[in-house]
C-alpha cells in the first residue's frame, strides 16, 4: 500500500508540471488555462489526500491500532 501511495504522489507531482506548462498567465481563466488549473487544483487535491494518509498510518501505526 505504501507503494502505491508514493506512486500516486509522482504521478500528482508529475501532472501538475504537466499541466502547468498549460497555464496562459495573461490569460488564466481563458480556454485550455481553465481546464490546466482544475488539473493542478485535482492534482494538489490528491497530494493533499496521499499526504494525510501517510500521516495516519503512521500515527495508527505508532498507537499500536
Amino acid at each position: 500500500m505504501k507503494i502505491l501511495i508514493y506512486i500516486l504522489l509522482a504521478l500528482a507531482f508529475g501532472l501538475i508540471i504537466y499541466n502547468f506548462t498549460f497555464i496562459n498567465l495573461s490569460d488564466p481563466m481563458g480556454g485550455e488555462s481553465a481546464a490546466a488549473l482544475i488539473g493542478v487544483l485535482a492534482s494538489s487535491c490528491v497530494i493533499l489526500l496521499m499526504v494525510i494518509l501517510l500521516m495516519s498510518r503512521a500515527i495508527a501505526k505508532k498507537t499500536g491500532k
